[in-house]
């Protein structure tokens, strides 16, 4: 796993894995490696009544009745469409599911305009075809037709990015569960296995750009995935993945409670602007989720160990913010600016701390920008 840049979850917890399908009694669908109860479990990690031998880490974070949902529609015969804003964790819960089911979550299609039929369905290898004509050894199957053959699950990335071509040639296969191949005369019919299914993501501020159609709709159960806003949940999320990152990139560097207090505060306060903006030019591009936590976190972590003195600071932290969530000039940097002098600024001199050196952090990052 150490050669993998970023390894799919099936591997770098395959050990986990193997343990839960070894002592897994309970009754699974189809061809599941795990049964429900254990592919819940796998997700939200183990609890004491549970009474397990090992602990099993939580790996995504959310309301449980999310997760039973989807399991449960999984196990039925209609596909999964996990919606919500961007950073909320869709594909990542998208590829724990995948993973814990069929041991494989790397069959997915990545939806964008350039999407076509052939990227669900099959495509042809040119150099077979011209020797040996067109025979099922020449096919090169989609990851949606492999899934189908395989009797595992299949993902469709950013479903409302591709065209509705492409969305109806997927109503097809959600519905009958088969793929035809008219340029066979024989063996032309793609069966799905036992245990295939779909799981789709949708960002729902692309609403407008490529609208599921209501027969496509009613081959999806919905299951939508909100920005996490409990201060406990984000912590326990943003603490998850910074000990990743930590890992990953062999870093010693201590992460002060006080400032991920801030960051959790800062996204918190940005958020509640948003809500009380009037329009959208005073509201942030950025969606304020859980996952640019992340990304803010991650950049000042790096920033710190690369060039500065290898302890996070609350200017770096500041700094970081800026720099990642200013995507428009001048907009994003008076919503910014507006906040650091109307919040940060009275916070810092009531409660001193960590806020007076973000405050200065903040405005050397505008400053810099402007």
């Amino acid at each position: 796993m150490s050669d993998l840049l970023r390894a799919p979850a099936e591997i770098k917890y395959a050990e986990e894995l193997d343990w839960l399908e070894s002592i897994d009694d309970n009754p699974k669908p189809f061809s599941w490696r795990l049964s429900p109860k254990m592919v819940r479990l796998f997700i939200l990690g183990s609890e004491r009544s549970d009474g397990l031998e090992r602990e099993i880490p939580q790996k995504w974070y959310g309301d449980r009745s999310f997760v039973e949902r989807s399991i449960v529609t999984l196990a039925s015969d209609r596909g999964l469409l996990l919606i919500g804003d961007p950073g909320t964790g869709k594909s990542w819960l998208a590829e724990l599911l995948s993973a814990a089911i069929s041991r494989n979550s790397t069959l997915v299609v990545q939806g964008t305009a350039g999407t076509t039929e052939d990227h669900i369905k099959y495509s042809w290898n040119v150099s077979m075809v011209i020797a040996k004509g067109q025979s099922r050894q020449s096919m090169i199957p989609s990851p949606i037709m492999t899934a189908m053959e395989a009797g595992a699950i299949g993902r469709f990335e950013e479903l409302t990015r591709s065209t509705s071509d492409v969305q109806d040639a997927l109503i097809s296969i959600l519905s009958e569960k088969y793929i035809s191949v008219p340029e066979l005369d024989s063996d032309n019919i793609v069966f799905a296995k036992p245990g295939f299914s779909v799981i789709a993501t949708a960002n729902s501020r692309d609403r407008g750009v490529n609208d599921l159609s209501s027969a496509l709709k009613r081959r999806f159960n919905f299951v939508r995935i909100p920005v996490v806003t409990n201060k406990k949940s984000e912590a326990e999320i943003v603490r998850f993945r910074t000990e990743e990152l930590l890992r990953r990139h062999q870093i010693e560097l201590d992460v002060p409670p006080t400032l991920l207090d801030v960051l959790l505060q800062s996204f918190a306060d940005l958020r509640a602007s948003a809500a009380a903006a009037g329009s959208d030019d005073e509201k942030l591009e950025s969606a304020l989720s859980s996952a640019e936590q992340i990304g803010v976190l991650e950049d000042a972590i790096l920033h710190s160990n690369f060039f500065g003195e290898r302890a996070l600071s609350a200017r770096t932290l500041a700094s970081s913010l800026v720099g990642s969530l200013a995507r428009r000039e001048p907009e994003d940097l008076a919503i910014l600016n507006k906040y650091l002098h109307g919040v940060v600024e009275p916070r810092s001199k009531e409660e001193g701390g960590s806020w007076p050196e973000f405050l200065e952090g903040g405005r050397d990052a505008i400053a810099t920008l402007s």
